[in-house]
């Protein structure tokens, strides 16, 4: 299958690190050095996860006229701060696009939802079900998050992104999407309470970030080897590595355990801080104008729960 083109939409609003120092007295040089956070981007009065789904969506279709909104038949919605859980973000967008009676589905794997939402759309196209499919990734963490909370209240930061992605290529430009893996790790360490989104209670909080870090860190590079390896290629032959979009620190710690330049490295946390699911997708929309024939893309990510995956794509 062929990732034929993608877009994302962010709200206008920038909250700045000295927002949390006057808030709780965390300072800009305490967020930088722990995280690698300067600013992230908070959904305005009347934005939600499907208004920023629909928008991101709107916006890539208006770029890519080879995909027209008739000829799709599948939306895979991925989130973890839905607005709403009946109407999920899927259906607020097929009903945006205005495509009768095809097959819509929303998912939630955490910040590991993007690559789980690819790999539903690659079971579709085996099975013969849909040929042409929207994964739409869109994340209001500011609604659920506490600000107040020092241990992560200052991390998070809103934003959507949509893939357009057909079973057969459109466009010589479009990336092949090679293969993907996914999994969970709800055994390890203190997988299933490290970070949780309890809406009738606390809201997002993280109280074990260092077993977050560590997993984190172990897993995407694990992953990264694996997939790489199982289609015959080694780790130099990737030009380009987008992992989740967390922590700096993380991103370092995977460059150095795969042994690869910090210039292959993708990332937007210090502008967005942690879209969740949407922030890798962000960092491949990103990436694509800077691609050449023959050049791979690796997207690592791993989230809360845990889950883990990785998605090889070649130009």
């Amino acid at each position: 299958m062929y990732l034929h083109h993608l877009a994302y939409y962010l709200p206008t609003q920038v909250v700045t690190n000295e927002h949390f120092t006057q808030l709780n007295g965390l300072s800009h040089e305490w967020i930088m050095e722990r995280t690698g956070i300067r600013e992230r981007r908070k959904a305005g009065p009347g934005e939600n996860t499907n208004t920023m789904a629909i928008e991101a969506t709107r916006r890539t279709l208006a770029e890519a006229p080879a995909f027209p909104a008739e000829q799709i038949d599948l939306i895979v919605g991925a989130t973890y701060t839905p607005h709403d859980t009946i109407v999920t973000l899927a259906h607020a967008v097929q009903h945006a696009i205005d495509v009768a009676d095809i097959q819509v589905v929303s998912i939630s794997s955490a910040c590991s939802s993007l690559l789980n939402a690819v790999e539903i759309v690659e079971g579709y196209f085996a099975m013969g079900k849909a040929t042409r499919a929207l994964v739409v990734v869109s994340e209001h963490n500011t609604a659920y998050n506490n600000e107040e909370d020092t241990m992560a209240g200052h991390l998070w930061g809103d934003g959507a992104a949509t893939l357009l992605i057909s079973k057969e290529r459109l466009h010589e430009n479009d990336l092949r999407i090679v293969d993907v893996k996914t999994g969970g790790a709800a055994t390890m360490g203190k997988a299933t309470t490290s970070v949780t989104l309890k809406p009738v209670e606390r809201g997002l909080v993280m109280p074990h970030g260092r077993d977050v870090f560590t997993h984190a860190c172990q897993y995407m590079a694990r992953v990264t080897r694996e997939i790489v390896e199982r289609n015959g290629l080694t780790i130099p032959d990737i030009n380009y590595l987008i992992p989740h979009q967390a922590n700096q620190r993380i991103t370092n710690n995977v460059l150095q355990n795969l042994e690869l330049p910090e210039a292959c490295a993708v990332s937007n946390i210090e502008r967005l801080g942690n879209t969740g699911c949407a922030g890798a997708a962000i960092g491949l929309a990103d990436t694509l104008p800077q691609l050449t024939p023959g050049q791979r893309v690796v997207v690592t990510v791993f989230g809360g729960g845990y889950s883990f995956g990785a998605m090889l794509l070649e130009r």
